[in-house]
């Protein structure tokens, strides 16, 4: 077995090498005193925030990938819980007008490879969630139509003979 060094925190700087030597641009920005780091993959944006605080300053013991997509409109019934009964690891939540995906990674007691691991599966379930989004509005609204023809169907069959 190979000796793979433990970390027990990580910072911000130390994301931004970890994304940036997997490919990903990173912005870092500071809001109301909260750092976090912006990236995206294939064009989805996506957000880096802290979590809990480390014994050192200025270091976490875990953190959260984040996608936050406006909603334009109605969202059909029940999206976000289709989702989380059937993936592992992402959420699904309905904040206001944002359809939110979260993962939390921890990072203390682990090696660099499995964050380079979990920011793999990060990326992957993006995709997955824009696919998800485009199948379920099609039977979303395939239903719909079946659900607003049906009445149209029934009304015909039951005019009387002439």
């Amino acid at each position: 077995m190979s000796d793979v060094q433990l970390i027990t925190s990580v910072t911000p700087p130390s994301l931004t090498e970890l994304l940036q030597e997997a490919g990903y641009r990173v912005n870092q920005t500071e809001q109301n005193g909260i750092v976090q780091l912006l990236s995206a993959s294939q064009g989805i944006g996506f957000a880096v925030r802290f979590g809990n605080p480390a014994a050192e300053q200025g270091s976490y013991v875990d953190f959260t990938y984040s996608c936050a997509l406006r909603v334009q409109g109605e969202l059909p019934e029940g999206l976000a819980q289709v989702w989380n009964a059937s993936r592992r690891f992402a959420r699904l939540s309905l904040q206001g007008e944002f359809l939110l995906m979260e993962m939390d990674v921890v990072a203390a007691g682990v090696g660099a490879p499995y964050l380079r691991n979990q920011l793999e599966l990060w990326d992957r379930l993006l995709q997955e969630f824009i696919v998800y989004l485009r199948e379920y509005s099609q039977q979303a609204a395939q239903l719909q139509a079946q659900a607003d023809a049906a009445p149209a169907v029934d009304a015909r069959e039951e005019a009387p003979a002439l």
